[in-house]
């Protein structure tokens, strides 16, 4: 046979002599003889293999069995017993196993088709044994490295079982973990599951791209695993979500130290490309003992927590009370009827005033949006508009309120215009110049006469994009007013950016005044600026004349709030524009001659 030199060990077999014959091999009653030229084959055979006969003496051992274990031709003599081969190998350092249960390994067959054995080898290599009896009553044993299918195999499982992102446990080894942790936990320990959301997660994202938010991602996680025990577990859910069990707890005062410092730790800047990096954490606990709680309802009112945590500002932790449960039943209810409301238009427009100061005139409205429920009576928006955002169902309501005040205004006087609160939904997408575009052409209304509010909080959340919207619908002719001006965050940084037809100023800033020096100083700066800038302003929540006087002493150019009027339904407003509006008003006596 023509065989190429095998660039491994060489046979322990001799080779066949020239011209023929190969004589028969005998090593103990029934061995069978194989030739040299046999021998040689065996030599190219990806397996390792050792046969042995019926009285447990090795017949041959090819050269990739010596090559896996490390072995020279006089380690594997024929002849030689099989408990002496197994010892030569253990010298070599490499089985990690003890002797006994390599000889059940690779020991005479007691079954036809006895299973496979793996072995690990010290060196991490995993070596596949099989045995298969032969007549004569010896058997056969091949050995196949399969290291590179383990290391797959534990590649393909990690990936099942983990992120592949930050490398933490997944959710499945979470809800495994925890059940583990419930089953096992001792009387009078308690199980904690912290459900963890990163604050200002999105706007990293949207800022630097999501390279810069995959890498904050892996330091959040190398920061939560330095910040717990080796017997918690913290795991990756998805997003900027994370969750952490931690069993043994035994007060709660023991989860929140957790919670505490973990919210301290992810506080911290971070380094991420030469750039410097402020998040925060939110994080709901939910806390059980043995046996009380199964590991879905613990999931369930650790969210319910989250959801709390969230809604109560950034950095914060809440743990899980029964009526939290109760009140997101309720919240999930009235999503329901809000869906039912959009489609039965139980949503209605009501209209607040705005007066020019000069004038005394009323110069627009707001269109504030109400909720007439059959059983609940009018819904106040501070319940309801947070669950239509959440739910995408703001994008269908703001489409109605945009053509709805558009077709209104364009009944009143061509001197009055209409505010309209765009949500920062609205601007997400690229839609709004076409909702904008539909409202005014159906309407025929002035785009002049159309104001868009927007809060600080559009640009937290989405900068950029929301800076392009409204290029757009500024090149419609559209105006467009900052609302609650001064809560949100580097407010005069927007001012420098964008042109803003107006300020309107938070009532935070009037509810002090004239008495309050700060709100006063607060409300002169503002105005000082806007006039600066060529951008009007607007006081919002005026109560009371003296409010109003400081607003005009300070130079605001309108004002706003209940003193004017209370939000009233469309029809209301034709008494409001005539009670304001009708020659010789002059503010309906709300100034006094001498400061008139």
């Amino acid at each position: 046979m023509n065989l190429p030199a095998r660039p491994r060990l060489v046979s322990n077999t001799p080779a066949p002599p020239p011209g023929g014959q190969t004589p028969a091999v005998e090593h103990g009653s029934g061995a069978p003889a194989r030739s040299a030229l046999d021998k040689h084959v065996l030599d190219y055979l990806d397996q390792g293999l050792c046969i042995f006969d019926s009285d447990q003496r090795l017949v041959l051992a090819n050269a990739r069995f010596l090559e896996i274990y490390g072995l020279s031709l006089r380690q594997a003599q024929p002849g030689m017993p099989f408990v002496e081969l197994v010892a030569q190998r253990f010298r070599t350092g490499l089985l990690a196993e003890d002797l006994a249960s390599i000889l059940a390994q690779e020991g005479a067959p007691p079954t036809s088709h006895p299973p496979d054995e793996t072995q690990i080898l010290d060196d991490g290599r995993c070596i596949i044994v099989r045995r298969r009896p032969m007549q004569h009553g010896g058997w056969m044993v091949t050995y196949e490295d399969v290291t590179e299918r383990c290391r797959a195999e534990q590649r393909i499982q990690h990936m099942a079982l983990h992120d592949a992102l930050t490398g933490l446990p997944n959710r499945l080894v979470l809800r495994r973990r925890l059940l583990a942790a419930l089953h096992s936990a001792h009387s009078g320990d308690a199980v904690a599951l912290h459900c963890i959301d990163l604050d200002r997660f999105k706007l990293v994202n949207d800022t630097y791209g999501h390279g810069v938010g995959d890498k904050l991602l892996k330091i959040v996680g190398e920061r939560l695993r330095a910040s717990v025990r080796t017997t918690d577990t913290v795991a990756r859910l998805g997003g900027d979500e994370f969750a952490i069990v931690q069993p043994g707890v035994r007060r709660q005062s023991d989860a929140a130290t957790l919670a505490e410092r973990i919210i301290a730790r992810l506080s911290e800047p971070m380094r991420i490309d030469e750039k410097i990096i402020d998040i925060g954490a939110s994080i709901g606990i939910a806390m059980t003992q043995q046996g009380e709680i199964d590991e879905d309802a613990l999931m369930r009112h650790a969210d319910v927590a989250l959801y709390r945590a969230k809604n109560a500002g950034r950095g914060a932790c809440r743990f899980f009370e029964p009526s939290m449960a109760n009140e997101l039943r309720d919240k999930h209810l009235l999503e329901a009827d809000l869906r039912l409301a959009v489609a039965r238009r139980q949503l209605v427009l009501h209209y607040q005033p705005l007066m020019d100061l000069a004038t005394m005139r009323v110069c627009g409205f707001e269109a504030l949006l109400r909720w007439q429920h059959p059983e609940r009576g009018l819904v106040p928006p501070d319940q309801f508009i947070p669950i239509a955002e959440e739910t995408g169902l703001i994008i269908h309501i703001g489409e109605w309120v945009l053509q709805q005040a558009c077709a209104d205004a364009a009944g009143w006087p061509e001197d009055i215009r209409v505010a309209v609160n765009l949500s920062p939904a609205q601007l997400k997408g690229d839609g709004i110049r076409a909702s904008l575009t539909a409202a005014l052409k159906a309407s025929g209304l002035d785009p002049r006469r159309l104001e868009v509010e927007i809060t600080e909080g559009l640009f937290l959340a989405d900068g950029p994009h929301a800076m392009e919207m409204l290029q757009e619908v500024k090149a419609l002719g559209v105006r467009i007013s900052i609302d609650d001006f001064g809560t949100g965050y580097s407010s005069f940084n927007y001012l420098s950016s964008f042109p803003f037809d107006k300020i309107k100023i938070d009532r935070s800033f009037i509810r002090g005044l004239p008495e309050e020096k700060r709100s006063l100083a607060i409300l002169r700066s503002v105005v000082g600026l806007a006039k600066a800038l060529g951008i009007s302003t607007t006081a919002e929540g005026i109560e009371t004349v003296q409010q109003l006087l400081a607003a005009r002493v300070e130079g605001c150019n309108e004002v706003q709030g209940y003193l004017l009027s209370k939000p009233k339904p469309l029809a209301g407003t034709e008494d409001i524009i005539a009670r304001y509006n009708a020659p010789g008003a002059n503010g309906c006596g709300l100034l006094t001659p001498q400061v008139a």
